[in-house]
């Protein structure tokens, strides 16, 4: 009985061996399959990556032959297919302390070249003015963010709405005053005192629409400088506070106010004939910062050249200067330098100064449009991954929809009316549809009707998207 019980028990505990051994071969073979799995499904979406890296790899190396022919000294150095350093040459005065770091402008800056292939032709568009049609689609939009564009508001969310159309109604238009290609050649216009060493002014005038600063000067002392047409000028604060003796009478500058509306700038908008804006753009946490950055925004969501002026630092400078004030601090130098040679090796402006007055512009040696697009639709498709096909939309996180017979009002209040005769509202807002460029027209189609808004902060994938019914826009 003893054996025949130890014999039993030998074979029960055989049993238990097997089925482990069973269970360990079948995870090993999971594993191995697995292990497959991912190694082929990385290949395959390695080859499907392949050709996007093989095509921005190439256009690194035409943005690289563009900073060194157009740079004056600045060198790109490719650290991979979608990030690259520009380099000043050594003996770059680099001046400018930064008191909140304590350190001297530094001089080579990392830029991702994808994230601003991005961002810069998204601008072609979308829509830089705020409008009523953005408040009425975003979330919130009349109670949270109203209230950051209105200073001195006394609450940080508009509670009273009433109170806080009456703030904004002013500069509110129902629908985009302006369009994405309205115009072919648009001239950002800088204040810097490198303008004074050219007679770029003939050249600013021949441009579809004029685009300048806050308190810059537009009269016959500076004319040959910095030419005298006027159509838009984007401003800041302080600066809005100033527009009646710097407009002078002038009806032709649509104003733009960079920041935020306040009660103060009410009466002033009321005393001119000018159309006035509020501006919807993002807020850049890299690259050249200040009023001039938005104004090439602004520039891009409405044309499709844009040529930029006094903007540069020329090598060898000492100081900031203003073509119209003594010299002054203002943002570091070298920074914007870097990012607007950046900016122009993109596609995105044209860059005019001194240097290059006497050089033949053909553009040759920036990247073409066809190329440029590849570059964009491939930066895309690695952005997205397997949902890189969304299609032009992809980036609307929010949609409005604009009623069939809601063309809305223009901007305005009833106690504007004696103004309002002498305005020039009527060349923006009231445009039809058959007066834009084919251009603008052949955009808009293409877009389905809809606008782009950008939310908040840098992101690309915030978008408000509002639809307008055809039959109502195109007249």
């Amino acid at each position: 009985m003893r054996t025949h019980k130890s014999s039993l028990h030998g074979h029960n505990s055989r049993r238990p061996t097997l089925l482990h051994l069973v269970c360990v071969a079948a995870i090993f073979g999971f594993l191995v399959f697995a292990l497959q799995s991912i190694f082929l499904t990385g290949n395959r979406i390695s080859d499907l990556y392949r050709e996007e890296v093989r095509t921005l790899s190439g256009f690194q190396l035409n943005v690289q032959q563009c900073v060194a022919n157009r740079g004056l000294g600045l060198t790109a150095k490719i650290i991979d297919h979608c990030k690259l350093v520009l380099k000043f040459p050594e003996g770059t005065n680099s001046t400018w302390y930064n008191e909140q770091f304590k350190i001297y402008e530094p001089l080579e800056y990392t830029y991702d070249v994808c994230e601003a292939i991005l961002l810069w032709e998204q601008y072609r568009n979308m829509t830089t003015v705020l409008t009523r049609e953005y408040l009425d689609a975003r979330p919130d939009g009349w109670l949270e963010y109203a209230a950051k564009r209105i200073a001195q508001l006394g609450a940080d969310k508009c509670y009273n709405r009433t109170l806080c159309e009456e703030h904004l109604n002013l500069i509110l238009p129902a629908k985009p005053p302006f369009r994405p290609r309205q115009f072919k050649k648009c001239a950002v216009v800088g204040n810097s005192g490198d303008l004074l060493k050219t007679e770029f002014g003939e050249e600013i005038d021949s441009h579809d629409a004029v685009i300048r600063d806050n308190e810059a000067p537009v009269n016959q002392r500076y004319a040959k400088h910095v030419g005298l047409k006027r159509d838009f000028r984007l401003v800041v604060r302080g600066a809005a506070r100033n527009m009646v003796a710097i407009l002078k009478g002038s009806t032709d500058e649509v104003l733009i106010i960079k920041s935020v509306t306040h009660k103060d700038f009410n009466a002033m908008i009321k005393s001119i004939p000018n159309p006035v804006y509020l501006f919807q753009g993002i807020v850049l946490r890299r690259g050249a910062k200040g009023t001039g950055m938005k104004s090439i925004e602004l520039a891009l969501s409405m044309c499709d050249i844009v040529d930029i002026y006094g903007f540069t630092v020329d090598p060898g400078y000492t100081e900031w200067t203003r073509y119209f004030s003594t010299p002054r601090k203002g943002h570091n130098p070298l920074q914007g330098r870097a990012y607007y040679q950046l900016l122009e090796c993109l596609g995105v402006i044209r860059i005019h100064s001194p240097m290059r007055a006497e050089r033949k512009q053909d553009w040759s040696d920036v990247p073409s449009r066809e190329m440029i697009s590849r570059a964009h639709a491939a930066a895309l498709r690695l952005k997205r991954g397997q949902s890189g096909d969304l299609g032009q939309f992809g980036s609307c996180k929010v949609w409005g929809k604009v009623d069939d017979d809601s063309s809305g009002p223009i901007s305005g209040s009833p106690d504007m009316s004696d103004v309002r005769k002498k305005s020039n509202y009527s060349k923006w807002e009231t445009m039809p549809f058959k007066s834009l460029r084919k251009e603008a027209q052949d955009h808009y189609f293409q877009m389905e009707g809809v606008s782009l808004y950008k939310m908040d902060g840098n992101r690309l994938d915030d978008l408000v998207c509002v639809k307008h019914p055809s039959k109502s826009e195109v007249q």
